[in-house]
């Protein structure tokens, strides 16, 4: 009879917790584009073995947050034009549907919260926190896109959302913000309205208006 080993409870707990905590930074652009991490490294930084810390960074290189060499450095992806082009198309097309499907479950409860999660946007930007900012940025659209019930297309967007991190670092950089996103009103009074068409196109502009700049 063969017996499947199993990794120890602790480790997998410890491989969990890192591989969250990572993710989170760099989906929040908490590391830039081309930054390098080692597997070493990471084991220090979270205090464990390098076990836990190997099978985490596994798990981000699948889901395309990080690239890793034969040696085992990794680094976060420093995406071409073209890349931002592919995923900027992406969010354009499964975002604008998510926010669609939200909107029959779109009841003033949401529409509250959605405008209290915009509020702590305008916080970031005028403590000029880009970390903050495009935590919250990103929270809005979750928040929305949860009531989609459509875990499938979440899932996938939120793999975008993490590939495109750093380089949303960047970009807050390059545009200056000084207000938070005119567009998330936008989205508000669509929802208000019942307004699918404009809610669309609030959304989709939202979301890739930036990036195009990255782009070209």
């Amino acid at each position: 009879m063969l017996i499947q080993s199993r990794q120890p409870e602790t480790e997998l707990a410890a491989h969990d917790m890192i591989y969250r905590q990572l993710r989170s930074q760099i989906m929040h652009g908490q590391l830039t584009p081309g930054a390098s991490l080692t597997i070493r490294g990471v084991a220090k930084q979270f205090n464990v073995s390098m076990t836990p810390a190997r099978e985490a960074a596994r798990r981000l290189v699948a889901e395309g947050a990080l690239t890793m060499s034969s040696s085992g450095r990794m680094a976060t992806p420093a995406l071409t034009s073209e890349r931002i082009e592919e995923l900027a198309a992406l969010r354009a097309l499964l975002e604008p549907e998510l926010a669609s499907r939200a909107l029959p479950r779109a009841h003033m409860a949401l529409i509250d919260r959605l405008k209290t999660i915009n509020g702590t946007v305008a916080e970031a930007v005028s403590r000029n926190d880009a970390v903050g900012y495009i935590r919250t940025n990103l929270e809005f659209h979750r928040t929305l896109y949860l009531r989609a019930q459509a875990p499938a297309m979440l899932a996938l967007v939120e793999t975008v959302w993490l590939q495109l991190g750093p380089t949303m670092r960047s970009l807050y950089g390059r545009l200056g913000r000084s207000e938070p996103p005119r567009l998330h009103r936008e989205i508000l009074s669509a929802l208000e309205a019942g307004d699918e068409p404009g809610l669309r196109l609030a959304v989709r502009t939202d979301v890739t208006q930036g990036l195009r700049l990255l782009a070209t």
